[in-house]
């Protein structure tokens, strides 16, 4: 009785395993690089938000901070349960080094890093958004457009954050 169980264990596993490779076969090149640069935007977001919470001046930027690594954080999660899900891979790590955007504020504090940090927030929010939404428009897989599209909105708050971080505080 117990030599069948695990043949047929086998056999289910085998019959899942399969089904992984042809979900993976199944994503578009335009997917599987979607998957791609929203995984690295995630690590790269995060690890933005880390160097704001050590080096921002005002209380709001570093608030932003806190947000942005928390969301960025749990999308890179969902996203790899999606790539484990369609059996592709996305990346684990970056290169904080060779990126532009965390280059621009590696050696700033205070209120220039803040103000820097607005910035760049803007623009790769402005940026990753567009990617975000013709990927939620046009992608083939329904399951990354709809992590796409789960995501816009966040995107859009983050921007927001971003563009209220960058407007002078007010004396009041």
């Amino acid at each position: 009785m117990q030599n069948r169980s695990v043949p047929s264990a086998v056999c289910c596993f085998a019959l899942l395993a399969t089904g992984s490779v042809a979900y993976a076969a199944s994503l578009s090149p335009t997917d599987r690089q979607f998957m791609t640069m929203a995984a690295k935007t995630d690590m790269i977001e995060a690890h933005e938000g880390q160097m704001a919470e050590n080096a921002a001046g005002q209380a709001k930027v570093k608030d932003f901070a806190k947000t942005l690594v928390q969301d960025c954080t749990e999308s890179y999660e969902h996203l790899t349960a999606l790539a484990a899900k369609t059996g592709s891979s996305i990346p684990k790590g970056i290169d904080a080094a060779k990126d532009r955007w965390v280059q621009q504020l590696v050696h700033l504090k205070g209120d220039r890093f803040d103000r820097q940090f607005a910035k760049v927030e803007i623009t790769q929010h402005r940026e990753t958004i567009a990617a975000f939404k013709r990927e939620a428009a046009h992608g083939r897989d329904a399951d990354v457009k709809a992590y796409a599209a789960k995501m816009i909105p966040v995107l859009e708050k983050h921007e927001k954050l971003a563009e209220a971080c960058a407007r002078p505080a007010r004396n009041t």
